[in-house]
Formats: C-alpha cells, sequence, structure tokens
C-alpha cells in the first residue's frame, strides 16, 4: 500500500504554466500502476500552455472556475465538474474566476514528458 500525504509534496511548476503536486504515478508507486493521479492549482486570469497529450485525461474541479478548450469545443467547468480529455486533444485550461483554480487530473497511461506536445 502507498499513501501519500497533500501537506508532504512538493508542488512543482508544471510544462504548461501550473502547479503541480504528483499523487501517484507509477515510479512512486510499489503496486506498479498504469496511470497517473496529480493535483494542479492554476492562479486566476492564468492559463496552461496550449498542449496535446498521447494520454487521455480525466480532469475533477475541486475549487474555482474555469474554461476547458478542447480542440474546437470550451466547456465552461466549476466545482464538482469532472470531463474527460481524449488522446492527442488539442487543449488548454484557463482560470476564469477570481481564486485559484485547483483540479484533480488522471493521465492513462501515465504522463511522461515524451508523450507531451506543447503547441505554443
Amino acid at each position: 500500500m502507498s499513501v501519500r500525504k497533500n501537506s508532504e509534496i512538493e508542488a512543482i511548476p508544471g510544462n504548461e504554466g501550473t502547479k503541480i503536486k504528483q499523487y501517484f504515478h507509477p515510479h512512486n508507486t510499489l503496486n506498479g500502476i498504469g496511470y497517473s493521479f496529480a493535483q494542479f492549482t492554476l492562479e486566476p486570469g492564468k492559463r496552461s500552455l496550449l498542449h496535446k497529450l498521447q494520454s487521455s485525461e480525466i480532469y475533477y474541479i475541486l475549487e474555482g472556475n474555469a474554461v476547458l478548450k478542447v480542440n474546437d469545443e470550451s466547456h465552461q467547468l466549476q466545482k464538482d465538474d469532472s470531463v474527460y480529455v481524449p488522446p492527442m486533444s488539442e487543449q488548454y485550461i484557463e482560470n476564469i474566476g477570481s481564486t485559484d483554480l485547483r483540479f484533480l487530473c488522471i493521465v492513462e497511461p501515465a504522463w511522461k514528458s515524451e508523450d507531451e506536445i506543447i503547441l505554443e
């Protein structure tokens, strides 16, 4: 079993302008999971870079208000909303609220830097 405490996980800068707390990933989990699970924070008025991943993603909004752009569609999201993003989708998420946007993200198969393509 692996236990990860939020207070003990250091936030690191993400490639797409976010702060990331990586909870579970194959490299830090004893049972060899095939996905990654992380919490992201994005300050008011900020947005991630336009990017795409070779993996699928599920976002779950913990706090705040966002616009998620996936290919040609835009979706307004708020607390307790979730969304599935298919592999190789052009995407970014923007904090349109006045407080930090916090969200969880599951990436399957697990996120790897070589699987992410920054488009701007």
